[in-house]
């Protein structure tokens, strides 16, 4: 793949207005704060928590999207339980899943925004038990390959400071049709886009994996964010000014991402 170097010339428009208005100085400030969030329709139900942001749909009964910024700083919290139990959001109207829906199941409740991200705040922690932050998701996908991404997201964020995500269900041929009575729909697989700020240079990967039960090398999941994009019908990062979001999400830079 090419490698990928934007600089700050790149979005010198950006770093001008910002050095000469301090409205824009906040301007950008708020940018950066909300990088995470994709492109979103009005008929969207969106749920902002203290650790993450949920798009939750009403008929899959699972997320469209969470998305949450990572830091470094975040990940020194050490908030634990030893419980693990998940709820509705009772401040969320309309359908949700339910645990009765998981029983039995041979499903994983998988979290989208992982509780060893959220640590930091016990509401958080417990925040991300709730529905609007849950797939079905198979067992050893779950435990195994999703697992190894999210540590490696961890791993990112301490590395670089900070990174950006946003992540979700892909539903392509329903394979695995539905759970429950209320019929939560089984996603055939799974995605994660990443962005990172490094000095000067911006990065960006996107994963995607099957719904299933496999072991593959972490980097065989992964392609471009345009490439993802085309996938989901969505953009992503399009809080991003739009020449750097050009660059960056055609190709892996992957010095970065190793």
């Amino acid at each position: 793949m090419k490698r990928l170097f934007v600089t700050l010339s790149a979005i010198v428009s950006v770093s001008l207005l910002v050095a000469c208005d301090p409205a824009a100085a906040s301007a950008q400030t708020v940018m950066d704060e909300g990088l995470e969030i994709p492109a979103t329709t009005p008929d969207e139900d969106i749920y902002q928590y203290s650790g993450f942001t949920s798009s939750y749909n009403h008929s899959t009964l699972v997320p469209n999207w969470v998305a949450y910024e990572l830091t470094a700083e975040e990940l020194q919290g050490g908030y634990e339980s030893k419980s693990s139990s998940f709820s509705r959001d009772p401040n969320v109207k309309g359908r949700q899943a339910s645990r009765e829906d998981y029983s039995r199941s041979g499903w994983d409740k998988g979290h989208m925004a992982p509780k060893a991200d959220l640590r930091w705040s016990e509401k958080a922690y417990w925040e991300s038990h709730y529905f609007t932050n849950v797939c079905p998701q198979n067992h050893e996908m779950n435990a195994g390959d999703w697992n190894s991404l999210e540590k490696s997201v961890r791993r990112w964020a301490r590395q670089y400071g900070r990174i950006w995500v946003v992540c979700g269900p892909i539903f392509d041929q329903h394979e695995f049709g539905t759970i429950g009575d209320a019929r939560v729909q089984v996603p055939d697989a799974f995605f994660k886009a990443l962005l990172i700020h490094v000095g000067e240079d911006w990065s960006s990967i996107a994963f995607v994996m099957p719904n299933k039960g496999r072991h593959h090398p972490q980097l065989s999941y992964s392609c471009t964010v345009d490439d993802l994009e085309e996938i989901i019908q969505r953009d992503l990062f399009p809080a991003l000014p739009d020449d750097v979001e050009a660059q960056v999400e055609s190709v892996i830079n992957l010095s970065y991402w190793k």
